[in-house]
């Protein structure tokens, strides 16, 4: 009996196999194929109230997918996505403030600028008893306005406009979903450097100065408070770009010499950076230099024995030739702070092994030579 039936059952198969069907099914077959597929994505996405009149589409839900297909369509989200999903039940909203979903956004957007520090500084920012309410971590109306019409108005997660001061316990302040949407806001200023600060004024082309820095959703800038130099008042900047800032490429205070380990390895044509300040009431800032050869010596490779020299010739190639701020030299046996209330005061030095960074320091590269 039962190989009857498979007897059959084969028959009829290749019977219909060798039907040759019109040239319009395979096209109606690739419409009807999409239109179930949009409708799908349509209701996972804009969930509509169930038609009483087809029970079995109503019972449909997003939940009941697996969990690796839901998760494979939440890690495919935008931010304002996953913002977006989190108000649809409260099952959703635990899944879309995972930090794994958020972490590969902040990765992506904020990787390049956030260093050790700025993570440091988020725990002690989220420690402080007001940081919800400190006057320098609010966000703007204007950036607040971008914000929540960039996440769809998530007024049941962040909030609304009267409540823009405090975070729902629907999200975790640790989380990392709220470590982005802090930076995105505004509200948090995280330390990092920018390049040419002040606008590439005159006085600071080729360095890199310690800063804070909010973010203005509303131009895609950044506004950079720099540390105040001795009695001068906190220097601000706004409509910085993201090509002019950078993490701080060491664990180094502005304010104190950082401890140089690879003097001893420094030759003529090596890119470095070295600390520079004004006098010693004024933070270090970091300036692009290059490794000089000794007046003594001739420039032939072949002859040159300016490596093991213990005088370090550093060229400031930005500057014309004649200038005082040419040309410096600094013992690379004994370094310590070097300098003067005229020239100033010359710090630390780390020489540059990334070629993305010399890269960076010749795209800055003043158009023409400064005195």
């Amino acid at each position: 009996m039962l190989l009857y039936l498979l007897i059959t059952c084969l028959s009829c198969f290749f019977f219909a196999k060798s039907l040759s069907l019109p040239p319009w099914t395979s096209k109606t077959k690739t419409l009807l194929s999409f239109y179930f597929s949009k409708n799908f994505f349509t209701n996972i996405l804009h969930p509509t109230k169930p038609d009483l009149a087809s029970p079995v589409l109503g019972q449909m839900s997003i939940l009941d997918l697996p969990d690796l297909p839901l998760d494979c369509i939440l890690d495919n989200l935008s931010p304002s996505g996953l913002c977006s999903m989190a108000r649809v039940c409260s099952s959703l909203r635990e899944r879309c403030v995972s930090d794994h979903l958020w972490e590969k956004h902040l990765k992506t957007k904020w990787g390049k600028i956030l260093g050790p520090s700025a993570h440091k500084e988020w725990q002690c920012y989220l420690s402080s008893p007001y940081h919800l309410d400190s006057p320098h971590h609010q966000t703007s109306h204007h950036g607040l306005t971008k914000i929540i019409s960039l996440i769809r108005s998530l007024s049941s997660i962040l909030g609304d406009d009267n409540h823009r001061r405090r975070y729902p316990s629907s999200i975790p302040l640790d989380s990392t979903m709220s470590f982005y949407l802090s930076l995105e806001t505004g509200r948090f200023w995280f330390p990092a450097q920018v390049y040419n600060r002040e606008n590439g004024h005159v006085g600071f082309m080729l360095s890199c100065y310690d800063a804070e820095l909010s973010y203005d959703t509303h131009t895609n800038t950044f506004q950079a408070r720099y540390p105040p130099h001795g009695r001068r008042a906190i220097a601000v900047e706004k409509d910085v770009t993201w090509e002019r800032i950078r993490a701080a490429p060491v664990d180094a205070s502005p304010h104190h010499l950082y401890v140089s380990d690879s003097l001893n390895e420094l030759k003529p044509g090596d890119h470095i950076e070295i600390q520079w300040r004004r006098n010693k009431e004024f933070p270090y800032g970091w300036w692009y230099s290059v490794v000089g050869h000794l007046e003594s010596c001739d420039g032939n490779l072949n002859h040159c024995q300016c490596h093991i020299s213990e005088t370090l010739v550093l060229e400031f190639n930005q500057y014309t030739v004649g200038s005082r701020w040419r040309k410096t030299m600094i013992n690379r046996r004994d370094h310590r702070e070097k300098g003067n209330e005229e020239d100033g005061f010359y710090g630390g030095i780390r020489k540059l092994n990334c070629k993305e960074d010399i890269e960076m320091w010749k795209r800055l590269w003043p158009s023409s030579i400064l005195e």
